[in-house]
């Protein structure tokens, strides 16, 4: 725990708030990319130490809140056939489609497991020889060369029963899309600290410039955030529009090389959908020709799939910075863990997960605003 407590000391903390206090002139809206920020910031209570001037809103930055309907109800579909094993992360079993979720398809006898990495998949595929196992591929840049790896260990091993459902997202086209939308309110962003260790923070850069946005690198940790936030509104104030990296321990420039010229080679460009916000141009991969095989899309006939998203949910405002949780006269009532109207309420990266889990008490019902 030693070096988890150093950043997380009391008094840095206090006096890194008061710096950001001493620095701000005018108000700032600042967009966290990644969930796992969004939670750190909630957990903590970053927020509330920030002058007024400083408005924290939350990102698309969370894989299991991004997946389409259209693709849970696909996986659904592939787990109610009898022949398939469909593997998938925890956080997707509660995830609700149009009508039921992947939990409720195991209680009436659907093979659904759930596994720690898409290798385990392969191993499930080999130990089951007689029968197709899908493996359902979300995530964002962080989680995509561990897919890429099972695909292409499966091809390695010429194992004909694997193949993956394939959702997998690109955090800049999504940048481009909030910061493009004309009702747009985000003046600057903490940048994906996990995608950019794989992508680098090169990427970001054309941004910047395109859209006039100081972008920081963060990490996720207490002290992580409120340098990173610091180094935003410095930049903001001085009307600079760079991207920085405050979390140089672990993102390099150019990224990991051997993990994006693994994507390079099992992956292409693909436009996709988004839970909530839609379609986005060039923002999604799919398995590149020599891994065709391996696409369940192509390999299951799942062309009937038509899917329906909540008309109650706002999750596609939350995650454009455009409502935060509490906003939603839904919160806590209606929407709960238990009975979650949308992704953002039961993954362990959602903004409502993380405002449900550590402020309860900020349901509409109960206070009538959002802090």
């Amino acid at each position: 725990m030693k070096y988890m407590d150093e950043y997380r000391d009391r008094d840095a903390i206090l006096r890194l708030a008061e710096a950001i206090r001493r620095t701000v002139t005018r108000p700032h809206a600042i967009m966290e990319i990644c969930g796992g920020q969004t939670h750190a910031i909630v957990r903590f209570g970053l927020d509330q130490l920030l002058p007024d001037e400083v408005t924290l809103v939350h990102g698309p930055g969370c894989p299991v809140c991004v997946t389409p309907v259209e693709m849970i109800d696909k996986a659904i579909a592939l787990a109610a056939m009898p022949d398939v094993i469909l593997c998938t992360f925890g956080d997707m079993m509660r995830v609700p489609g149009s009508e039921h979720d992947l939990l409720g398809i195991k209680a009436r006898g659907g093979d659904v497991r759930f596994v720690y990495s898409p290798l385990d998949a392969v191993k499930v595929a080999e130990e089951n020889p007689g029968r197709q196992v899908v493996f359902f591929g979300i995530g964002f840049e962080t989680t995509a060369p561990a897919n890429a790896l099972a695909v292409k260990t499966a091809a390695a091993r010429q194992l004909r029963n694997f193949s993956m459902l394939v959702s997998l997202v690109l955090v800049p086209p999504a940048m481009e899309a909030i910061l493009s939308a004309e009702r747009c309110a985000v003046n600057g962003f903490l940048g994906p600290g996990h995608v950019c260790t794989i992508m680098g923070s090169e990427e970001y850069e054309p941004i910047a410039r395109k859209y006039r946005v100081p972008i920081v690198i963060s990490g996720f940790e207490p002290l992580d955030l409120l340098l990173g936030i610091h180094m935003c509104v410095k930049q903001l104030e001085a009307g600079r529009c760079d991207v920085e990296n405050q979390y140089a321990r672990s993102v390099a420039r150019a990224g990991n090389a051997a993990a994006r010229a693994l994507l390079q080679e099992v992956f292409e460009i693909s436009p996709q959908q988004w839970r909530g916000l839609g379609p986005i141009p060039a923002s999604g991969m799919r398995l590149s020709e020599a891994y065709r095989d391996f696409d369940a899309e192509g390999r299951f006939e799942l062309a009937g799939v038509v899917a329906r998203e909540s008309e109650e949910c706002i999750s596609g405002e939350i995650l454009q910075g455009l409502k935060k949780p509490c906003d939603c006269p839904a919160f806590g009532t209606r929407c709960t863990p238990d009975r979650p109207l949308g992704a953002p309420m039961v993954s362990s990266e959602g903004a409502c997960s993380a405002y449900h889990r550590y402020r309860p008490a900020l349901a509409p019902a109960q206070t009538g605003e959002c802090a």
